[in-house]
């Protein structure tokens, strides 16, 4: 390829030229087949080239594309919201559509405080979060992320929202094992709270499954049911980042119903247009709502392609897809399949740490010693190493940190499309023991001088 002026996520590397995409494939120019085992960003639920997906756009395109929120609504837009109230638990049926996670997660944020503004509150404007945590690279949402590597550029501009441990049992903070350790660390949400002041706090975020940051750690039994009785005790709402986990991706609409909890707010994203289209979303429950609909009758917030008829449509058209096709029927038995199988490799690897997760979004952590659960060194670069040989085998996987600490840690997110089939499931699987086994020669040969 000739010079670029595209800013790529690494200005010295050489990237393939996408040409297609079918199913769980990608193809680039040069011919070349990868199983996309990351489903983009775990973005791609529905997998690549749907044709009903791909009707559903040009339908729309020749109606029309975009209108502006503040001069109209639209058909597509409209049906969108009632279709996520309708899959949504509970009373969470106000949707605000935005066009990416971390405007979601932004959005969300501005409706708790704005909720208690409109009931008169006026002090309540912090956000409570938690370390080895991501909900966004936007000022607002990196300020609620517990991730260190991407605060690190901006700290003095970032507000100091981070306070707990996150629910990372194979490297619990107390050396302590679930039930047993009576949920210590969703416990310190109360000390925090008691810290600041309740009258201080607007809302707790969390996601279900910790993403990015972590690698997919998915807490214990009742951890979350610990985190809401906490919020509710002290007149705090909770806030789901669902960016990542919502529309399936756990084998439930929400994955914060696997913990049997309703959040106040929901924020959505990815899986919502499945990569076909930019959007993403805050829902809100009538609790949240109710105020404002009895004062200013106006969520401050908005950007100016929030709820075009175009990314409307598509997005429609995908959760369309999903009921028709029962799509989260099948996500459990895929998720046991398939972890049962990477638990095999576990066995067959010495640095594969842990196997964790939660339906169909499933993370490996790598250590230099699986006994002491020692992290490899930081210059060894070890995530980026194992993506490189995935990649190199026509694999995809997703790069995901790792470590108590946030810094030290290496591990990668499994995360295909929701529609994978068995027989693709042992591809990737076997792709992934040849990764493995490629990555095993180089430890052996020497990481920079190690070992």
């Amino acid at each position: 390829m000739e010079s670029s002026f595209l800013i790529k996520p690494m200005l010295d590397e050489i990237y393939p030229v996408i040409n297609y995409g079918k199913g769980v494939y990608l193809y680039d120019m040069d011919g070349k087949k990868y199983l996309d085992a990351a489903s983009g960003a775990v973005t791609a639920n529905i997998g690549h080239g749907v044709p009903e997906i791909v009707e559903a756009m040009m339908e729309q395109a020749n109606k029309v594309s975009f209108v502006y929120r503040s001069q109209f609504t639209s058909d597509a837009a409209e049906k969108l919201a009632q279709k996520i109230a309708e899959m949504t638990p509970a009373d969470l049926n106000w949707s605000f559509f935005v066009n990416s996670g971390s405007e979601a997660t932004e959005t969300a944020m501005k409706m708790a405080i704005q909720y208690w503004q409109e009931r008169g509150v006026q002090t309540k404007t912090k956000i409570l979060s938690r370390w080895v945590s991501y909900h966004g690279i936007t000022m607002g949402a990196l300020s609620m992320s517990g991730h260190t590597g991407r605060r690190a550029r901006f700290v003095p501009l970032l507000e100091d929202f981070p306070s707990i441990n996150p629910p990372y049992c194979y490297r619990c903070p107390y050396n302590l094992e679930a039930p047993s350790c009576h949920y210590l660390c969703a416990q310190e949400l109360e000390t925090v709270i008691k810290r600041i002041g309740a009258e201080q706090i607007a809302a707790f975020i969390a996601e279900p499954v910790i993403g990015a940051a972590g690698g997919a750690i998915a807490p214990p039994k009742d951890y979350f049911k610990t985190i809401k009785k906490i919020c509710e005790d002290n007149d705090i709402l909770f806030i789901a980042d669902e960016v990542m986990t919502g529309f399936g991706r756990t084998g439930t609409m929400l994955a914060c119903e696997q913990w049997g909890v309703v959040p106040d707010i929901v924020a959505l994203g990815k899986g919502m247009g499945a990569g076909y289209a930019p959007i993403a979303a805050a829902i809100a429950s009538e609790k949240v709502m109710e105020p404002i609909l009895a004062g200013s009758k106006s969520v401050m917030s908005g950007h100016t392609l929030s709820a075009n008829p175009q990314s409307c449509a598509v997005s429609l058209a995908v959760l369309e897809y999903l009921d028709k096709n029962k799509i989260l029927k099948e996500v459990e038995n895929k998720s046991v399949y398939l972890k049962n199988q990477l638990e095999k490799l576990k066995l067959q690897f010495s640095f594969i740490g842990d196997i964790r997760g939660k339906g169909l979004l499933l993370g490996i952590e790598f250590v230099m010693d699986p006994r002491t659960k020692t992290p490899f060194a930081r210059k060894s670069s070890v995530t980026q190493k194992i993506i490189t040989m995935a990649k190199d085998k026509g694999l995809l996987v997703y790069p995901a940190g790792a470590g108590i600490d946030g810094v030290n840690g290496d591990a990668i997110i499994i995360s295909p499309p929701l529609t994978i089939t068995k027989r693709e499931m042992e591809e990737l699987v076997l792709l992934l023991k040849e990764t493995f086994a490629a990555f095993s020669n180089e430890i052996n040969v020497g990481l920079d001088g190690e070992h």
